[in-house]
């Protein structure tokens, strides 16, 4: 029953984003990579805090990153699957950005476990004070190339909804 929960929240809560969204004239992807990233990462975040606290340093960056894993190739992958299978035809993403962002992300993933690396595998504040850096550059580079800053990368958004 507590599935059913979580999906029926969770479907309103990207409903709700995305009329805001379309309300403020903001891109869908930016407020995905906003408050939709955020939402649905606190939860994460919380479980990782409470381990890393108790001194389980390698369960937080696990968590952290297996959940990322999670999301991208099961939560990705089985509704484009599900939506394939039962129309016969194959989900067409629009955003040229995010050929963009997700060399971004890569080089992220590198640049985090090269830091841990040269911090001698310890967790520590400065470690902190770097991984948020990175996180605002990342978020600032992500969105400036969905709002297209640096040349034209997404269609005009939402076009059915203009009269």
């Amino acid at each position: 029953m507590s599935t059913l929960w979580i999906a029926a929240f969770s479907y309103v809560m990207v409903w709700m984003v995305t009329v805001i969204g379309a309300t403020l004239n903001i891109p869908d992807a930016v407020m995905g990579l906003t408050l939709l990233a955020a939402g649905t990462s606190v939860p994460d975040a919380m479980a990782s805090v409470l381990v890393a606290r108790d001194g389980y340093g390698d369960m937080a960056i696990s968590n952290s990153i297996g959940s990322n894993i999670f999301d991208i190739l099961l939560c990705l992958g089985l509704p484009w699957f599900i939506r394939t299978v039962s129309t016969g035809r194959a989900v067409y993403i629009y955003g040229k950005g995010l050929t963009y962002t997700a060399s971004m992300l890569l080089i992220t993933v590198f640049t985090l476990i090269l830091s841990i690396s040269l911090n001698r595998w310890k967790l520590d504040k400065k470690l902190g004070v770097i991984f948020l850096l990175i996180y605002i550059v990342f978020m600032s580079f992500a969105v400036m190339y969905e709002l297209n800053v640096f040349g034209e990368f997404n269609l005009p958004e939402c076009p059915s909804l203009k009269a």
